[in-house]
């Protein structure tokens, strides 16, 4: 029997680089697949749904899917994950000494929708009292002009959100003062070229990113992976081997990790650093799955609703391919 033809898009990451090479089959697949960084395959999946297996935004996906319009069903393999106390620039010359001093200040993000601005407004407030109605925000692209919302929003009337001119920048309306602070994955080059007025609202962001987990005991998610409904519906048997495929691949990578005799990263004391995430976060720290991500979806849903972008909380049963909840064991 032949096999099923499928295209996919990742960024080829440690922890999905054997889906890319082979070593990590999607079975009863012949799979087409194209790296590409998160911005690309999001812009491509939901402005015009490409690829059968991509990566997703998963603010944007829990967006889309609310209003049931999402193009894809999602299958909980969380191949980015990241504390976001480092995406946050503030000028230093805004009194602006702490979180709590953020409340009434005008914050850039180059798309309100995207899962980074989405934690951070989430721990602004379950941290620091500091709500997405208490802060005027204003989109566009960080680097590039034109930059938009990769899917349309509907945002209450108590969110203000205002876009920048098509031919500025969020680097220069931070560098000009325009702006208070910047809530971005990505450093703005003005920060990176030393501006003496722009800093980290946590220079210490490591710091305060371990106190954080010690408290909260999250590590916050932000891509899933997506397949395309009509696909799954014509061969429901396609989530789980996708799934299967990216937790075998994320255990290749954790062997590789782990590796002594020959280092796989390019850093001298690799080893080091994933002992002390073990030590602090247990052994499955990038854990795949739905249980076992049981406190992040809840908080991350109820982020969604509470700061406009989803109809509603949503629960993962209508986020995920119910065979994916509970896969055999030997």
């Amino acid at each position: 029997m032949s096999k099923l033809s499928i295209s996919l898009a990742c960024c080829n990451y440690d922890r999905t680089q054997a889906i890319f090479d082979g070593r990590a089959p999607i079975e009863g697949c012949e799979v087409f697949a194209t790296p590409m960084v998160p911005e690309e395959a999001f812009h491509r999946a939901f402005k015009y749904q490409e690829f059968d297996v991509t990566e997703l935004s998963f603010s944007s996906y829990m967006m889309v899917t609310s209003r049931g319009e999402s193009p894809y069903i999602g299958v909980p393999a969380f191949v980015s994950r990241l504390f976001r106390h480092s995406s946050i620039y503030i000028r230093t010359d805004r009194g602006i000494n702490g979180a709590a001093d953020l409340k009434g200040k005008i914050i850039g993000v180059p798309e309100y929708q995207m899962t980074a601005a989405l934690w951070v407004r989430g721990i602004l407030e379950d941290e620091y009292g500091v709500k997405a109605t208490d802060i005027s925000w204003r989109n566009g692209g960080l680097e590039e002009a034109g930059r938009e919302e990769r899917a349309p929003l509907n945002l209450p009337e108590s969110i203000d959100l205002q876009s920048l001119p098509k031919d500025q920048t969020l680097s220069e309306w931070f560098r000009d003062g325009k702006l208070d602070a910047i809530i971005s994955a990505r450093a703005p080059s003005c920060y990176l070229e030393g501006d003496p007025n722009i800093t980290r609202l946590f220079p210490n962001y490591a710091v305060a990113e371990r106190k954080y987990y010690a408290s909260a005991g999250m590590f916050p998610i932000m891509h899933l992976i997506g397949i395309r409904k009509s696909l799954y519906e014509k061969h429901p048997w396609l989530a789980v081997n996708v799934y299967n495929a990216f937790v075998k691949a994320k255990q290749i990578c954790a062997e590789e990790q782990a590796q002594i005799g020959h280092l796989h990263t390019t850093l001298p004391w690799p080893l080091e650093a994933l002992e002390e995430a073990k030590r602090l976060m247990g052994d499955d720290y990038w854990a795949y799955g739905v249980d076992a991500n049981a406190k992040e979806l809840d908080a991350i849903t109820r982020y969604s609703f509470d700061q406009g972008l989803s109809e509603r909380k949503l629960s993962p049963d209508e986020l995920f391919a119910p065979s994916t909840y509970e896969i055999s064991k030997v």
